[in-house]
């Protein structure tokens, strides 16, 4: 139904959709907004809040400070991410999309992996949705892994806000984080559970916030030529590499046109050098229309998993060998897209996988 230029979603839909699109809106509200709105509450309770609140904050602070390191070391155990991961408004949230997983292999249960998600789009979405909720039983798809996401470490550093991040079993993306993941098992703490975990896959968007700058619709621009830190990390711990290529990711949001030497591009890269984070400014429908807005576009993603690439340990790989394993990766991913787009794409034969420097 359209009125004023706006396209109004009809009025008799089934409330299940409702609750899709209301999932996927809050996810969207915490997700973009969450950090900031946090560090508004705790400054404004220790400003203006009563003496026993302000006495709250201190000791959660003081709590925080504390917790440093969990983010680094493993995160929350798996009986704590557990809880978390399994609320029923998951499944509400992939089926929105809805978001799939694809696996095409299976993978040892024992081993630690790294995997290695691409695109980035506005939000990362599709993997979000796949490995750190249960809304998909990824778990039961790969049965015996524990399955780590790795972000920021300023979403860690944000009061409140941090623990939501470490309650979804979500770990730094730092190099002692990786390494520590990568070489250590999951443990007792992991457990008990219905399901006990022997190996470990973290999962780490390799493009990072600059490549949310170059997502549009029906474009696949991915940061990959330059950005070798993550083979590293692999071989130094003997992980094999796993690509992962979420198809549809681009297409949930579109955004305000920044382009390269604009002022608004200037006040983005800014803001990013300063927090890490990419504020794009993303356009997508809203709640009751589908013409702007900032829930994200209802588009199907399809997460592919592909095999992986075993690499040798190396406790201080050369530059040489970086970029051999570096170069068999890339063949592996553009393999991945090419096989797979034609199943997930529409007008594939003109959508083309571009790898940028920067």
């Amino acid at each position: 139904m359209r009125l004023f230029g706006l396209e109004f979603a009809p009025l008799l839909v089934p409330w299940e959709r409702r609750l899709q699109t209301l999932a996927a809106a809050v996810w969207f509200v915490i997700t973009a907004f969450g950090g900031l709105a946090c560090w508004f509450i705790t400054f404004a309770v220790l400003l203006f809040g009563s003496q026993w609140l302000r006495l709250l904050v201190i000791a959660y602070l003081l709590f925080a400070y504390y917790d440093r390191e969990t983010s680094r070391k493993g995160g929350r155990s798996k009986r704590i991410y557990l809880l978390f991961r399994n609320l029923a408004w998951w499944r509400y949230f992939c089926a929105y999309f809805p978001i799939k997983i694809v696996k095409t292999v299976d993978l040892d249960p024992t081993r630690n992996y790294l995997f290695c998600s691409f695109p980035h789009g506005i939000l990362s979405t599709g993997v979000s949705g796949a490995f750190t909720t249960n809304g998909l039983d990824c778990a039961k798809l790969f049965p015996g892994l524990d399955f780590r996401l790795l972000t920021l470490d300023a979403h860690f550093q944000t009061p409140l806000f941090r623990e939501y991040v470490l309650n979804y079993g979500i770990c730094s993306c730092d190099k002692d984080s990786i390494d520590y993941l990568l070489s250590h098992k999951p443990t007792e703490r992991d457990g008990p559970t219905e399901a006990p975990v022997t190996g470990r896959a973290c999962i780490l968007i390799v493009g990072g916030a600059a490549e949310a700058f170059k997502c549009k619709p029906q474009t696949y621009n991915i940061l990959l030529k330059r950005r070798k830190g993550f083979v590293k990390r692999a071989l130094k711990n003997g992980a094999p590499l796993v690509p992962v290529f979420s198809f549809g990711e681009t297409d949930l949001y579109d955004q305000l046109n920044s382009p390269e030497g604009s002022f608004l591009r200037a006040v983005q890269e800014f803001v990013k050098k300063l927090t890490g984070i990419a504020p794009v400014v993303p356009i997508g429908r809203g709640l009751f229309q589908y013409s702007f807005g900032l829930v994200p576009n209802r588009k199907p993603v399809h997460v592919v998993v592909g095999a992986p690439l075993d690499v040798p340990k190396i406790e201080e790989p050369s530059r040489e060998e970086v970029d051999l394993y570096h170069a068999q990766f890339t063949e592996k991913l553009i393999e991945l897209f090419e096989t797979h787009k034609s199943k997930y794409l529409e007008n594939h034969e003109s959508v083309k996988l571009i790898l940028d420097d920067c």
